[in-house]
């Protein structure tokens, strides 16, 4: 099910339910689309997440963490001189369009009560929040400015007349049941598929499979009136769940009988903070890291060039021994060669069956030509063990930026600061002084997550190169244990303890395999050793070590488990 018109409705009776008569307490702008407003209502606290992301729009609240960025936008700073303090009224739905909207009562400069509207549109690529003065509906600012040259329908700027999205030409089911209609339709299409389809045509906010339900409810026995009301109250009175058919995880406000129902849970908003949870974070990391991603790239690109170059270069010194073989029968037959001569053919004193002919330049002497081979043999020779030096020093920058794409793909938005520090450390960003300004500003390096095993041992995970050498090389006790998953891109984990019992060096085998690039597989092989056969070759880049004296688990990475670790942490922490 998609964030349809049906589905908008159900959102809007939770938040209601949750939100109505709350106050306004923080405004947070941490991704370029995404606002969450925190509003304090009946004694708790719910941070309310409004998206206009491109693929994930939506609206609900979440618990999923976030990290705010250094300086706040314009726009989170004009939601913050209107919005912060004021009471939310209600949550509106436009018709049963995907259009969401927080009527908030505040005072304005003068200390006169005013409204003020936040306005959510969910169309994909169009998705929008937008600040409307309630009154007048005067537009006070976008999340996305909106001019003439890309709509001319309507424009969403400050000062601007706020317009509704244009409407289609159907029916909102909650206002007119339209029984006459259905019945024919119903009647018309035994095929429940056929009649979903020419359900959207009439029906506003219907999305296929929300369609397909109500075509399946009609084609139940009963009154159709009936079946109406009971189509509709699913959307009143929700009971969310994840569901999967055809190998596809989706969201539905009901266990609906065609699919295969996974999960339930007790709101809308926990169940789209489970569905989107990995989706929706690696959309806002490759947002946030777009640069980052941009620069591994293209050096991952310029690296397997390279490679080709180096080793057309080494099969062309893989002739060197014919330039040495060459020289030394001219100097053996020197007498034969005359000044002049173009080539000679002489006996192969290494392949006594063979003779061996040798071009000879006619411009220099006989010495001079078996000289010029000599120097060529030395050449290629000395060739040899630059371009192996400079392969295995291309493979290795190779295999970083590898790595490095790994941990963006697998990296939570706040992680990627690190790598960007990583990436001015290496001189990779351009127009930064970071080598060149003796004082420049020391950056702390965030910390790695901590897990508790079911037996209570902390178990440590870098997220990144630096993180990683900093938990590996310079917090951990030599006699800590250090996992890592074999020879795949991953994080290095630390268990804290000298001697973990077997099932937390499984916990954190597993921790492991599903930070790495081995997330999906099964049967995982994890190397583990205590922290002291752990060390940094000289030169090596962040991130990169070498071990030994390692034993190996095999295991299969579950989100299931890391999530349970993850909140045995949560408990342990002192309030």
């Amino acid at each position: 099910m998609s964030f349809d018109g049906f589905f908008t409705h159900a959102m809007v009776n939770e938040l209601n339910t949750k939100l109505s008569t709350g106050r306004v307490s923080k405004i947070n702008q941490p991704y370029e689309n995404e606002i969450i407003i925190t509003i304090r209502a009946n004694g708790s606290n719910y941070p309310l997440l409004l998206s206009a992301n491109p693929s994930y729009a939506r609206v609900q609240i979440t618990n999923i963490p976030y990290s705010n960025p250094e300086k706040p936008t314009n726009f989170n700073m004009t939601l913050r001189k209107y919005l912060n303090g004021a009471i939310l009224n209600k949550v509106s739905q436009l018709d049963n369009d995907r259009v969401l909207s927080l009527h908030f009562i505040t005072r304005n400069e003068l200390g006169d009560l005013q409204e003020i509207v936040l306005i959510t549109e969910i169309m994909a690529r169009h998705s929008n929040i937008i600040l409307i003065n309630g009154h007048d509906r005067t537009v006070i600012d976008a999340i996305k400015r909106i001019g003439s040259d890309k709509n001319r329908y309507r424009t969403l700027l400050p000062g601007d007349n706020y317009i509704n999205p244009p409407k289609q030409d159907t029916i909102n089911l909650f206002e007119d049941d339209s029984l006459e209609l259905i019945s024919e339709l119903d009647k018309r299409f035994p095929n429940a598929e056929v009649l979903a389809q020419n359900l959207q045509q009439h029906f506003q906010g219907l999305s296929y499979n929300t369609s397909l339900y109500l075509a399946n409810t009609l084609h139940e026995n009963g009154e159709v009136k009936d079946k109406i009301n009971s189509f509709i109250n699913v959307y009143k009175n929700p009971s969310p769940t994840i569901t999967e058919q055809n190998n596809k995880i989706d969201f539905t406000v009901y266990p609906f009988q065609f699919n295969n129902n996974v999960k339930q849970f007790d709101t809308l908003s926990e169940m789209l903070d489970y569905y989107y949870r990995d989706k929706a974070q690696r959309e806002r990391t490759k947002e946030q890291g777009n640069l980052l991603i941009k620069i591994a790239k293209n050096e991952l690109k310029k690296g397997k060039r390279k490679a080709k170059k180096l080793q057309k270069t080494l099969d062309e010194t893989k002739n060197a021994d014919e330039y040495r073989i060459k020289g030394e029968i001219l100097m053996t037959y020197l007498g034969k060669v005359q000044r002049g001569m173009k080539s000679i053919t002489l006996p192969n004193f290494y392949d006594n069956q063979n003779d061996i002919e040798i071009k000879l330049s006619n411009k220099i002497s006989p010495s001079e030509n078996a000289q010029k081979y000599f120097k060529r043999y030395q050449k290629d020779k000395n060739a040899v063990s630059y371009v192996n030096n400079q392969i295995k020093i291309n493979n290795a920058n190779i295999e970083y930026f590898d790595n490095i794409l790994s941990q963006i793909e697998l990296a939570n938005p706040e992680d990627l600061k690190d790598i960007k520090l990583e990436f001015k450390q290496e001189g990779l960003l351009k127009n930064h002084n970071y080598h060149n300004n003796a004082k420049h500003k020391k950056v702390k390096i965030s910390k790695p997550e901590s897990f508790i095993s079911d037996n209570g041992i902390e178990i440590q995970v870098g997220k990144n190169n630096l993180q990683n050498d900093k938990l590996t090389l310079k917090s951990s006790d030599k006699r800590e244990i250090w996992l890592h998953v074999q020879k795949i891109h991953g994080s290095h984990v630390i268990i804290k303890s000298f001697n973990p019992d077997d099932e937390t060096l499984v916990q954190a085998a597993t921790l492991a395999a599903y930070f790495s690039k081995a997330r999906d597989s099964a049967n995982v092989p994890v190397d583990y050793v205590q922290v002291k056969h752990v060390r940094k070759p000289k030169g090596a880049k962040p991130g990169m070590v070498i071990y030994d004296s390692q034993n190996t688990l095999y295991v299969t990475p579950t989100e299931d488990l890391v999530e349970k670790l993850r909140k045995n942490y949560k408990k342990s922490k002192p309030f």
